[in-house]
């Protein structure tokens, strides 16, 4: 005698006997496939997103300073103001017919407020007393030029002014470049493309494809003399040279494919 008996999978059994849990068990299985796909999609994103290269990229540029600026303290003193100021204003003349001689037009020179200053007297002590020795008189004489050879020279022979009785201490000349805005603007371009040409060597030399960039930052700006080495995390301005270099620095972080 055979006996026919159904073969059924258990969680059929479970169901056939309990068809309230068929909604709840098929929801439960696709919600399992749809996190299964999920995680794998967020792994692989996530090893893409890992495979990613930083560099930096540099670019430098000779430039010669076009603006030049001499500055210098005309000084003098007397018993009184208005024996310090007079003192002063004797010694002025020769400086500025110093400076015309040197072809500066007027304009280009520019003369600040005359300051007087008391001179105190100190005690045994050294502590400075209410009692008055003499003034001091001082101005301010800069001279600016697009000629920066001449600034040079300039510095180098007013001092001789000295045996005119003229008590002018100068300042060591300053040197700017004036189109350095639009400058700064092409040589972060071109450290931009060195950083992107040296990722593309990368990419090449490891077999994978260069992707797009994703986060960049530009460095500060280096001005120096020629053949510096100075460098600092705030940037240099320098204005001691008339040959300058400006250097600037891109990082840059792109994604391998």
């Amino acid at each position: 005698m055979n006996t026919h008996i159904d073969q059924l999978p258990p969680n059929a059994s479970i169901m056939k006997k309990n068809p309230n849990l068929v909604l709840p068990v098929t929801i439960l299985g696709i919600s399992f496939i749809i996190c299964t796909l999920l995680l794998g999609l967020f792994l692989k994103e996530r090893g893409q997103a890992n495979q990613t290269i930083n560099v930096t990229g540099s670019a430098k540029r000779d430039i010669v300073s076009d603006l030049g600026i001499l500055r210098g303290n005309l000084q003098a003193s007397g018993a009184t103001a208005e024996e310090a100021y007079q003192n002063l204003q004797q010694q002025r003349p020769a400086i500025l017919a110093y400076l015309r001689q040197q072809g500066f037009a007027a304009t280009a020179i520019n003369q600040s407020t005359i300051s007087l200053n008391p001179v105190f007297e100190l005690n045994g002590q050294g502590f400075q007393t209410n009692n008055i020795l003499a003034y001091n008189a001082s101005q301010m004489i800069d001279v600016q030029s697009e000629d920066v050879a001449r600034i040079k020279q300039v510095s180098l022979d007013i001092t001789s002014l000295v045996n005119k009785g003229v008590n002018f201490s100068v300042n060591p000349p300053e040197y700017y470049y004036t189109k350095l805005a639009d400058l700064k603007v092409e040589i972060q371009a071109d450290a931009a493309k060195d950083a992107l040409n040296r990722a593309q060597k990368i990419a090449e030399a490891t077999g994978s494809e260069l992707g797009p960039i994703t986060t960049a930052r530009m460095g500060v700006i280096q001005i120096t003399p020629v053949n510096s080495n100075m460098i600092s995390d705030y940037g240099i301005n320098d204005v001691s040279s008339i040959d300058k270099e400006i250097t600037a620095v891109v990082s840059a972080s792109f994604r391998l494919e």
